[in-house]
């Protein structure tokens, strides 16, 4: 299997060297065909023939202008007018996260994920450029980055953070989680050099004090190859995210570029040390390579200079000596550092306007920018047409978008590039490899909804130092058509922050039922179970199914494992079912869970008012310390904090026999009496050895009127 169906471990390929990448494989789809009316949610579309192409039209004042009809637009490829296929209006609301009203400064991630409605948010990558930020700056991009994740970031959008510099972990997958997001802010430092103007006073100065007379040609930026070699870097990692980005189709992509603009002058073209067929040349070209992927892949960049509204201040500090340079020619001096910072902010503005973004250079308040991204990416048009031929030369095709309307400005993707026809396998796969479907399924940037899932993937403390995480997938049953003999196959693996995959299995069942199973199956769907030993950290779990001559689904969502060896106390992830889940047929189970719960767990979330729920947890003890009790408490309450179901029980240390493990626990939770609505469920440990010794999980459930349930 292919390892570069992350964005992370893209990242991995080009950490420390100014390596290109290929583009990332598509996620497969079952049909070839744009949708045919006007669509709201218009969905993924990949391996299809037809190019689409999402366009945003604004006035004068740069308002977007919304009452545009498939009639008002022309589209050119390569000059010739094209017949606009599909034509539909985007407008995507923000969606804000669910939160315990009792703890309202964090959100309640879900426990469980699932792709049963098709992707409906914005979609952002944002790049954070440590070697084009001054360090002392990079408290500015933080507060930058945050405020846009806090404020701006909806609960249906999804971002990832690639650090142009660093440790790959530093970055983070795809998600819609913000504390994971912020996290990999906080990691951020800049590393940018010196002003050249700044460089090349230091090098003046030495020449004079070892007594040679500086000229022009002799005070040269003793960091020229240093500084190219960043700016390579940062190019081609934007190039590369940017082609990566092409197997996402259907919606509007965006890059959050922070950074302070490339700081090598790419027009001088007379340099010591290298010629105009070296650096000077190269950055330039890979300035066009990149505008050029952009526009390939449709993707835009949004240039955010973290330097704000700025009058060199930070940058002169320590530099008034420049002025009273006897020899003017050598051009060191206050001007020379404005040209710097016009250079390097029109690297920004370049990129963006280029690329149908905007570039938020000499202005404090960010916030006006952000809201203009957020609308942005948030309403326009998605016009869709059949190229005028099907060959696929794999050559770059202009595009031109024009609406009949006069006194209107147009952005859109200004072309594509033809697919080139597959190349065929070197080798036969290995028997036991997922087939090119789940493959490509498994590749998507993100969920596949052909096929319906709900998942979950709850960590156990397992044999040192790995966990044992719990693998729950149930299908839905109306997804599937279950044809004798037929064949439904399910892939996983679970890839960590730097790239590396673990754990990966794909399995095959042979769908050979009887009537009243298959019509059950039908009805109710059906549930596999699997373990898998992972380290401690974090991961994002990838799952895809697919049915022969079916559909074809996958399901991502983030996963943290614990260090449940090193935690001197802890608790395990939360296991759930109930009556209502017990229904639906398990083709797979799992032996540890049988001893602890009456029925397999479940992935589902919502339950009916006269359900009962069972939860199991493991509590973790070092055993090492004296004699102790232990408090187990398991609670239902609503958002205001109001507590309707509260069980407490008492567990003593010597249950351990002095052995680090673990207390099993299982609840029943009856919910006839609760009102529809959200709840969260908690269980929690407490050691009375002393204070704040505690260890908590909270899930998120939804109770629905009895002829309601899901």
């Amino acid at each position: 299997m292919t390892r570069r169906f992350t964005l992370i471990a893209l990242v991995a390929l080009l950490a420390g060297a100014a390596a290109g990448a290929g583009q990332a494989q598509q996620p497969a789809q079952t049909s070839g065909q744009p949708p045919s009316a006007p669509s709201q949610n218009p969905t993924f579309k990949v391996q299809v023939d037809y190019v689409d192409v999402d366009v945003l039209v604004t006035d004068k004042e740069g308002r977007f202008i919304r009452d545009l009809k498939k009639e008002d637009f022309e589209i050119f490829e390569d000059g010739k007018r094209q017949t606009i296929a599909n034509f539909s209006v985007v407008d995507i609301p923000i969606e804000r996260a669910d939160r315990a009203l009792y703890n309202p400064d964090e959100a309640l991630p879900p426990d469980t994920a699932t792709n049963e409605k098709a992707f409906e948010g914005r979609i952002y990558v944002m790049i954070l450029d440590e070697p084009h930020v001054d360090a002392l700056r990079s408290q500015n991009v933080r507060i930058a980055a945050r405020q846009f994740i806090e404020r701006r970031l909806g609960a249906n959008d999804v971002m990832a953070i690639v650090h142009a510099e660093g440790a790959t972990d530093n970055s983070q997958e795809f998600t819609s989680n913000k504390r994971l997001l912020l996290a990999s802010v906080d990691k951020f430092m800049g590393s940018k050099l010196e002003a050249v103007t700044l460089a090349r006073s230091s090098e003046y100065y030495r020449q004079a004090d070892l007594g040679i007379t500086p000229t022009p040609g002799s005070v040269n930026d003793p960091f020229d190859q240093e500084r190219a070699y960043k700016a390579q870097n940062s190019l081609r990692l934007l190039k590369n995210v940017a082609e990566w980005f092409s197997s996402i189709r259907g919606r509007r992509k965006t890059i959050l570029f922070f950074s302070e603009g490339i700081d090598y002058d790419i027009y001088n073209m007379i340099r010591q040390y290298d010629s105009p067929s070296n650096s000077s040349s190269a950055i330039f070209s890979d300035i066009v390579d990149t505008i050029s992927a952009t526009a390939r892949s449709n993707v835009s960049i949004y240039a955010i200079d973290p330097r704000g509204l700025t009058t060199l201040g930070e940058d002169t500090i320590g530099v008034s000596a420049l002025a009273d340079q006897a020899d003017s020619s050598i051009g060191i001096g206050l001007s020379s550092l404005r040209n710097e910072l016009q250079m390097s902010q029109d690297s920004l503005r370049s990129l963006a306007d280029e690329t149908g973004g905007f570039a938020a250079v000499n202005t404090n308040q960010f916030s006006g920018a952000f809201e203009r991204i957020v609308g942005d990416n948030s309403t326009y048009y998605l016009l869709a047409y059949y190229p005028p031929t099907d060959k696929k030369d794999g050559k770059f095709h202009r595009i031109e978008v024009k609406t009949t309307r006069p006194g209107l400005t147009i952005r859109a993707r200004r072309g594509y590039v033809a697919a080139k026809p597959p190349k065929a396998p070197s080798k036969p796969p290995a028997k036991d490899a997922p087939s090119p479907e789940v493959a490509e399924a498994l590749q998507s940037p993100l969920n596949v909804s052909g096929l319906t899932m709900h998942a979950f993937a709850t960590p156990f403390k397992g044999t040192a130092p790995n966990a044992s995480v719990l693998i729950g997938v149930d299908i839905r049953g109306r997804d599937l058509s279950l044809p004798p003999n037929g064949k439904v196959e399910l892939s996983y693996l679970a890839v960590d922050a730097k790239g590396k995959t673990f754990g990966a299995r794909n399995n095959s069942l042979t769908m050979n039922l009887k009537p009243e199973t298959r019509e059950r199956v039908l009805q109710t769907g059906f549930r596999l179970l699997n373990r898998v030993d992972l380290p401690p950290g974090r991961y994002q779990m990838r799952i895809a199914t697919h049915e022969n001559g079916g559909g074809v689904g996958s399901v991502l969502f983030d996963l943290e494992v614990p260090d449940f060896h090193k935690l001197p106390f802890s608790i395990s992830g939360l296991l759930l079912t109930s009556l209502s889940g017990s229904a639906m047929v398990t083709a797979k189970g799992d032996d540890q869970t049988r001893e602890v719960l009456p029925a397999p767990p479940i992935a589902q979330r919502t339950f009916p008012q006269n359900d009962e729920i069972a939860v199991f947890a493991e509590i973790y003890d070092d055993g090492k310390t004296a004699p102790h009790k232990i408090d187990i408490t398991t609670m239902i309450r609503n958002d205001v904090g109001t507590i309707f179901f509260k069980n407490e029980e008492e567990r003593d240390s010597k249950e351990l026999e002095g052995k680090r493990g673990g207390y099993g626990y299982t609840a029943r939770i009856p919910l006839t009496g609760l009102q529809p609505g959200a709840y969260v469920l908690t269980v929690e440990g407490r050691s009375r050895l002393g204070d704040n010794v505690e260890a908590i999980r909270n899930v998120r459930i939804n109770i629905v009127p009895s002829t309601r349930a899901q």
